[in-house]
């Protein structure tokens, strides 16, 4: 019988091993730190083994294939031990998609990807299609695979995921763009970053799209060099290019082979140019898959928004504040300012994935009134910003942050939570970073 080992047992990770199982392979879950009790509850109630805190290796190099959590890089000794022994490593999605006919629609992108691919799971389910929401978000594509029989999958998917992807083929690619990110991981190599991304249009055929950002200046050298056979169908602020997808005269127009949908910019539920390339992308998606123009203006005017993404939490004492906890890079923050009608108390800082803050020092300037630098380790914050804005305070807790932020701000400012850095040093994860910065700011 063939051996599946799965490396990680995060969401991802339980997730592959309760579909091996379903499909009778023999499996093994093998974690380097302690599990989540809720993980391992679900592992003995469905009789899996696993190991945590530390690798078998001679369990693990027994594989026949290693579906490994996209958290665990390819360079890690035992992954590297697995790839010289010829053993084949997969992704979740790669695994996952062996056993779904459904039709694939996937998104990345350094930025805006969780909120374009929640839009549009939030468009295709409020027209009725029968949808399951994954990849980088939610529950595992893998469980849902096991256990539910959608006709469409709406897939978030990170670099990392797409490492280890190989005959898997979306039927709808989306990229929204890229900008430097992960370069911790990419050897510092932006073409290693740009690779992994430019990987989901792979296996793509005529029959599929390929929807991307007309002026992203990465993507459209990239284009160039590309083989991929899909239709490609490009958003942009304005009518450029070939954008079919764009803002005209306060209203957006959206062109697609069949159809012409026109909507007016104030409706959307997404504010900032941001997001409305984000509503673009969505946009055509949802008239490439034939949802009515009725449907999807409803659900683009009515989405409620991302958890940690420019949530607004509390206005206290005429201070708006601002959760962009998932901004976890520059690119991330700079959305963010940009969107900024006043003068913003910066909370920044945390784990630096080799950041270059040099794309928001003009928007720092012209819009900063204090920063607060909330990590372990500032110095390099204070080397960049130190002499740029007047007031500069440390933090080393988001309570520490919250007060500071909020002594700093004047009345009618807004104090915003986005950080350009993960959140490693002090949190748990962004979610956690985000969820601390929400009750701090309610106990003021």
């Amino acid at each position: 019988m063939n051996k599946i080992i799965i490396l990680g047992g995060g969401e991802s990770g339980v997730g592959s091993a309760i579909l091996a199982q379903a499909k009778g392979f023999d499996v093994f879950l093998s974690d380097n730190g302690p599990l989540q009790d809720k993980y391992k509850a679900e592992l003995e109630q469905y009789g899996i083994p696993y190991e945590e805190k530390g690798h078998t290796e001679e369990l693990v190099l027994a594989a026949t294939e290693i579906i490994k959590s996209p958290g665990i890089p390819n360079y890690a000794p035992l992954v590297h031990k697995a790839i010289e022994k010829g053993i084949p490593i997969l992704s979740e999605m790669e695994f996952a998609k062996r056993y779904t006919t459904a039709k694939m629609i996937c998104i990345t992108g350094s930025n805006g990807k969780t909120t374009t691919t929640s839009l549009i799971y939030h468009i295709l389910k409020s027209a009725g299609l029968n949808v399951g929401l994954g990849g980088n978000i939610g529950r595992s594509f893998a469980r849902q695979v096991a256990e539910e029989n959608y006709d469409y999958y709406v897939l978030e998917l990170s670099s990392f995921q797409l490492e280890n992807m190989y005959s898997f083929k979306a039927d709808i690619a989306i990229l929204l763009n890229i900008t430097p990110d992960h370069l911790d991981r990419y050897d510092h190599d932006i073409q290693k970053y740009i690779d992994a991304k430019m990987r989901i249009v792979q296996n793509q055929t005529e029959a599929d799209a390929f929807i991307f950002w007309e002026e992203d200046p990465i993507v459209s050298k990239e284009i160039k060099k590309l083989v991929s056979k899909g239709k490609q169908y490009t958003f942009a602020e304005h009518k450029v290019g070939n954008a079919i997808a764009y803002l005209n005269d306060h209203e957006i127009d959206i062109n697609t082979p069949n159809s012409a949908f026109i909507m007016e910019q104030d409706l959307l539920a997404l504010e900032g140019t941001h997001n409305l390339y984000n509503s673009l992308a969505s946009g055509i998606a949802a008239k490439l898959l034939d949802i009515t123009d009725d449907n999807l203006r409803h659900s683009l005017s009515d989405f409620q928004g991302v958890e940690h993404r420019l949530e607004k939490v509390a206005k206290v004492k005429g201070i708006q504040f601002i959760n962009d906890s998932k901004a976890t890079n520059v690119n991330s923050c700079w959305y963010a300012l940009q969107s900024m009608k006043t003068k913003v108390v910066l909370i920044l800082g945390g784990t630096d994935k080799g950041n270059d803050y040099t794309e928001i020092e003009q928007l720092v300037k012209d819009k900063a009134r204090a920063l607060v630098f909330l990590g372990v380790d500032n110095s390099k914050l204070h080397k960049f910003f130190d002499g740029k804005v007047k007031n500069i305070a440390d933090a080393s807790s988001m309570k520490e942050a919250v007060e500071k932020s909020y002594a700093l701000a004047e009345e009618g400012d807004t104090v915003l939570l986005s950080p350009c850095c993960a959140s490693f040093d002090l949190f748990k994860n962004y979610e956690d970073r985000g969820d601390q910065f929400k009750e701090y700011v309610r106990k003021l």
